[in-house]
């Protein structure tokens, strides 16, 4: 992109005359209406339509006596102009209303907010018809307790922490009704925030409450006369703490419209994709040259620009286009938007940092080296893996010994023998925190020599790794426990679906070429016997867990079959999580709640864990109430009642699991994410607990070629055993890098989820329309959302996009219900009704918008019988 001297002052950019305010992105448009609470405006100057931020003295002032909050900012993506905060004390979640509360924060910003006066907090509908009083989270469900996705690449899903794909296709048109509608939002926002206050609970404008005589009305809807339970606090941001926000987006460049003002000859606006980010002003020398000329030749060309300001002057912000990307709803330009939104590191590793990699190839073992190592080349090793898996962290071993125990063993890539502390390799892997795992490719942390050759537990190689062996009992009980560093050379890469093969068909005997290529010291035999041996202990070990009260929640996970040429997805599938994966699963746990315990013993300060908090209260308080109305028994007390409740089948009938895929979906909403954190950091020992685990302390060791805190883990276990020197980070860098693993753990989930998102919409568009059945999971009063039980995708259902007669929303008792009114196919017909519950079985159709990237669930007409 050129770059000329008609850059653009952000300080001179107003709001042109004719720029209104689209469907589908914001502006902050004032009015002329009453501001008394805005910056007066002084001479020659604008009129300010957001609050200058605090000053930093102010807001540490404000947060030590307790009159500001601070938290991470939520924008509801399906409805931008709401946002919210967690409450600091686990009660329902703080709103935000409207762009100009939100002062220019963006979406996961660490914000300071204030409290509004009372008489502006919001009523909660008491008819509960409309259930968006908390954002939509993007699946915040922890990978802890959920069942592994597997990309179509190499993605090893995390056997002990696995990743989910949820389906997070939010359509615009319920957020938006037009132009007027959004320009009154914006001019509301204003209002809300500047009128006196006997105006104010007015213009707040309490809905859902019917009013039964005129003059009761303000007794109803002052929220200064109604108790705390009907209400929700409400605040406006006045500081950033943290800009997480990457402030880049994904967007399309239009002119401005009012081609006779200054700005259109300098300016064009960039309108970006996500509505939760605001419109921006570019300079016309960073678009493509002919752009003016001939505008709609870009119409449906995507661009990555970056947010570089927002004055509290300016309806929208300042940006910099940083590139053309391509065609939009195209694979390759929209996976480097979702890569460059949520800023991944997908360049090349720089030199410095190659550098630090084994010079002379190819790599071997020297005898210094191996003399330090228990030498395990000869036992029969081997791994279970995706079988596209390329960077292979973890093997497996059993033997069985002469008293009938067994000899277990968690081998993992010793990558900080190749990764030092405070090298330029560290410091990218440490950067990068983790590899991002889309459909068709892997974004990897480490250079591809160390992930997929010299760290990679490659079959009939030697490979450097650390070990956890355990003596145990046929039924797994521990005996004995050793970790150590040690060599081995696997004998076989098994994938899944090998092992199992295996577990179900126990005396079936292989020829060699249904199986991959075996080490010659070991035969098939041996290793599918070491495959049997495992599964039995590790379903005795898993048995005990849930008796322990372990929670699993099993969300439903798309994979997909890709053409080989184009890379467009051909077939779509629900991933299987069997017996092979939960024997993998359980050794990692026990791996890596072995190690846990051994840091934290050695390094009560300075260790580095995992650990997952109860749901949020008021999340689980609203799921437990909604549970009782629809009429669901479940037991809310722990993780452990919990996941029986659950696997209790829902009545013995084929939809009894889609009634639990459901119930998983709910459960999930209040949970929290799991975290890293430092041991020297955290002072109560109670809050290390694994709510999901049930266990006191856990930590990642198993994946270190992906994950940056098994790195560090990897360090503090091996100086544990005097086999190095102490880690040189200090408890308060190991804090900072493990909040830098989770901000990188939730960017990659969440881009995993997009890719998935991407590739889906993708094959409704190539191969749609699709036909499901849906299970009603929600029940608004206009309009309702299902699981697509073929696709495990979620999606909302409009009424007034169906051929309706008319519908109507009612309670029964506390249980939200629509009765749908069908248009007759027949003139002289009766008008067909189909009744809308939680749990109703319907039959939908997927089919693309014809808009990129987007495509609606319809209902299909209820049959007559």
């Amino acid at each position: 992109m050129n770059n000329s001297d008609s850059r653009i002052n952000p300080r001179q950019l107003g709001t042109p005359r004719g720029i209104k305010a689209e469907r589908g992105s914001y502006a902050a448009v004032p009015t002329s209406g009453d501001r008394k609470n805005l910056n007066k405006p002084s001479r020659g100057r604008k009129k300010s339509i957001f609050e200058a931020y605090m000053s930093k003295e102010d807001v540490s002032a404000g947060l030590k006596r307790g009159e500001l909050i601070q938290g991470p900012l939520r924008i509801n993506p399906k409805k931008y102009h709401e946002a919210f905060i967690p409450s600091p004390d686990g009660t329902r979640d703080i709103f935000i209303d409207g762009v100009v509360a939100r002062n220019r924060a963006l979406n996961g910003d660490i914000v300071v907010v204030k409290l509004l006066p009372k008489e502006q907090w919001k009523v909660i509908k008491p008819d509960g018809s409309d259930r968006e009083t908390e954002a939509t989270h993007e699946s915040d469900v922890p990978e802890d307790m959920l069942g592994t996705c597997i990309p179509q690449e190499a993605a090893k899903g995390d056997a002990e922490s696995p990743d989910v794909i949820i389906e997070a296709q939010f359509d615009d048109n319920d957020a938006e009704h037009g132009q007027d509608h959004l320009q009154d939002r914006l001019t509301d926002d204003i209002k809300k925030l500047s009128l006196d206050t006997s105006e104010k609970a007015k213009a707040v404008g309490i809905g859902g409450v019917h009013r039964t005589k005129q003059d009761d009305g303000p007794k109803l809807n002052d929220p200064r006369l109604l108790p705390d339970k009907f209400l929700q606090r409400t605040a406006k941001v006045v500081y950033i703490l943290e800009k997480k926000h990457s402030r880049a987006a994904t967007g399309f460049i239009k002119l401005l419209a009012d081609k006779n003002s200054e700005l259109f000859k300098r300016c064009a606006m960039f309108s970006p994709v996500d509505h939760r980010v605001p419109r921006a002003y570019v300079s016309l020398a960073d678009c493509p040259p002919d752009f003016v000329t001939r505008p709609e030749d870009y119409s449906n060309t995507l661009f990555i620009c970056r947010i570089v300001d927002w004055k509290e002057d300016s309806n929208f912000a300042t940006g910099q286009l940083a590139k053309s990307l391509g065609q939009a709803g195209e694979i390759e330009p929209e996976t480097e938007g979702i890569l460059t939104e949520y800023g991944v590191d997908f360049s090349d590793f720089p030199t410095e940092a190659l550098e630090c990699l084994p010079q002379s190839l190819p790599w071997v073992i020297s005898p210094g080296e191996l003399a330090k190592r228990r030498d395990l080349r000869k036992e029969c090793i081997f791994t279970i893996d995706p079988s596209t898996a390329k960077d292979l962290d973890d093997a497996l071993s059993c033997k069985q010994l002469p008293d009938g125990n067994f000899e277990v063993g968690v081998h993992i890539a010793d990558v900080s023998y190749f990764v030092l502390e405070e090298t330029a390799l560290d410091k990218v892997a440490s950067e990068r925190a983790t590899s991002v795992y889309l459909v068709q490719k892997v974004i990897p942390m480490l250079p591809k020599l160390l992930c997929e050759e010299l760290c990679s537990l490659n079959p009939m190689r030697d490979r450097l790794t650390f070990s956890v062996m355990w003596k145990m009992t046929p039924e797994g009980k521990i005996l004995d426990e050793w970790f150590g560093r040690t060599v081995i050379c696997s004998c076989m890469k098994l994938s899944y679906d090998h092992a199992q093969t295996m577990i179900e068909s126990p005396g079936k005997i292989f020829s060699p070429e249904e199986l991959p290529p075996v080490s010659p010291q070991h035969s098939i035999a041996e290793i599918q016997q070491a495959v049997l041996n495992l599964h039995r202990i590790a379903q005795h070990l898993r048995k005990q867990r849930f008796i322990d009260g372990a929670l699993r929640l099993d969300q439903l996970k798309l994979s997909f079959t890709l053409d080989q040429e184009s890379g467009m997805p051909q077939g779509c599938y629900i991933y299987q999580y069997r017996d092979s994966n939960k024997l993998v699963e359980e050794f990692m746990l026990l791996a890596n709640m072995a190690v846990a315990h051994q840091i934290y013993r050695s390094f009560p300060k300075q260790a580095l864990l995992r650990r997952h908090p109860p749901p949020q209260s008021k999340l689980l308080k609203d799921l437990m109430e909604f549970c009782n109305q629809v009429g669901l028994d479940i037991d809310f007390s722990s993780a452990g009642t919990l996941h029986k409740s659950l696997s209790e089948t829902f009545g013995a009938d084929k939809y009894s699991e889609a009634r639990k895929e459901v119930l998983t979906n709910m459960f999930s909403r209040p949970m929290q994410m799991a975290l890293y954190f430092c041991t020297g950091v955290l002072e109560d020992e109670t809050l290390f607990r694994h709510y999901a685990l049930n266990v006191p302390f856990y930590t990642h060791f198993t994946s270190p070629i992906r994950r940056y805190a098994d790195v560090i883990v990897h360090r503090l276990l091996s100086a544990s055993l005097g086999a190095s020197s102490p880690i040189k980070m200090e408890k308060e860098a190991i804090q900072k890098q493990a909040d830098h693993c989770n901000d990188r753990k939730m960017a990659s989930k969440r881009v995993q989820e997009l890719s998935a998102d991407l590739f889906f919409s993708i094959f409704v568009r190539e191969c749609g329309p699709l036909e499901s059945e849906a299970m009603v999971m929600g029940v608004l009063n206009e309009a309702f959302d299902v699981l697509v039980l073929k696709f495990g995708v979620q999606k909302r259902i409009y009424c007034n996009a169906l051929p309706l007669r008319g519908f109507h929303f009612r309670k029964v008792g506390k249980k939200p219900e629509l009765t749908l009114m069908w248009e007759p196919e027949e003139l002289e017909q009766e008008s067909v009704p189909q009744v809308i519950t939680i749990f109703t079985l319907v039959e939908v159709v997927l089919t693309s918008d014809g808009v990129p990237l987007k495509y609606s669930a319809l209902l299909k007409r209820p049959s007559l019988e």
